[in-house]
């Protein structure tokens, strides 16, 4: 049994099908106000890069990495 591939697969130019398109990198600045999927609505109080950002939910910290797929900008 091989394991997994660490990369993707090229796109064939004979394909029939779309070649995938990369979600663009979300964005936060400090101050925003997000919500999360799971733990609720909150503000962003930090940002580190492209990478993590750190949200307050209340008086509850939270540092959310990169992708963002679960945070969402109000």
């Amino acid at each position: 049994m091989e394991p997994s591939r660490a990369t993707t697969r090229r796109h064939l130019p004979t394909s029939p099908f779309s070649p995938r398109v990369a979600a663009p990198i979300k964005t936060f600045e400090e101050g925003d106000r997000v919500s999360h999927d799971r733990e609720g609505i909150g503000r962003i109080t930090a940002v580190e890069g492209t990478h993590a950002v750190v949200v307050d939910l209340g008086g509850k910290l939270l540092r959310v990495m990169s992708p963002f797929d679960k945070l969402h900008v109000l």
